[in-house]
C-alpha cells in the first residue's frame, strides 16, 4: 500500500492516521494511535506520544516533544525545542493515566522556540507565545504572551503583528486595525 505522506527512512511512524502531504523528517518518532492531519511538517528529532491529535497544516520544527494529552488545532506553528507537559506533579515511581492533564492548542496559534507549556492550559485562537517563555495559564485569543512565567504583553493580529491602534472600543470589546495587513481584530476586554 502506497502512503499519502513522506517519511523519512530514520523516522519511526507506529500510527497509520497521517493525513495526505504531511512530512515526517530525520529521526521523528510518532506513537500509536497519533492522529496528524494534511500537509503537516513534523521535524527533525520530535517525539509525538501516543493518542495525540493533531489538526492540518501544523508546523513543527525540530526537537519538540508533544505528550499525550496535548491537542493541536489546525493552522499551527510551533518552534525548535518546545515542550509540552502532561502532568503537575511529576514522579517516576508513580504514574497512571489518571495523571494527564490536558492542554489544548487552539487554531492558528504560534509558540516560539525552547518555550515549555505547562499542561492543564488552553491557549486561544491566534494567541503568539514568545521564544523561550514558560507558559503557566491560560492565554486568551490573539493574545501575546512571553516571559518565565509568561505574562500578557499585549494583542496580535491574525498575521501575528503586535495590535496598537484601536478603532473603537464597545460593549466589552475592543476593535484594532493591524498595520501590516489591515484587518479587524476583535478582543474581548481585559477589563470587566
Amino acid at each position: 500500500m502506497e502512503s499519502n505522506f513522506f517519511k523519512h527512512k530514520t523516522a519511526v511512524v507506529e500510527t497509520d492516521e497521517i493525513g495526505e502531504g504531511t512530512k515526517i523528517w530525520h529521526f521523528a518518532h510518532v506513537r500509536e494511535m497519533v492522529k496528524i492531519g494534511k500537509n503537516c511538517n513534523i521535524g527533525k528529532s520530535c517525539y509525538i506520544d501516543e493518542s495525540v491529535e493533531i489538526s492540518d497544516n501544523v508546523k513543527i520544527q525540530n526537537f519538540v516533544s508533544v505528550y499525550k494529552g496535548v491537542d493541536i488545532e489546525e493552522n499551527v506553528f510551533i518552534g525548535p525545542s518546545v515542550t509540552f507537559t502532561n502532568d503537575l506533579n511529576p514522579r517516576s515511581f508513580i504514574w497512571n493515566e489518571e495523571k494527564i492533564t490536558r492542554t489544548t492548542i487552539k487554531k492558528g496559534v504560534s509558540i516560539g522556540a525552547n518555550s515549555t507549556i505547562v499542561c492543564g492550559i488552553k491557549i486561544g485562537e491566534y494567541a503568539l507565545i514568545g521564544a523561550g517563555s514558560v507558559v503557566t495559564k491560560n492565554v486568551p485569543p490573539f493574545g501575546l504572551v512571553y516571559g518565565n512565567p509568561a505574562k500578557l504583553k499585549g494583542c496580535v493580529c491574525y498575521c501575528g503583528e503586535k495590535l496598537s491602534d484601536i478603532k473603537e472600543k464597545r460593549n466589552n470589546k475592543i476593535i484594532y486595525i493591524c498595520k501590516k495587513c489591515g484587518k479587524e481584530v476583535e478582543i474581548l476586554s481585559p477589563d470587566p
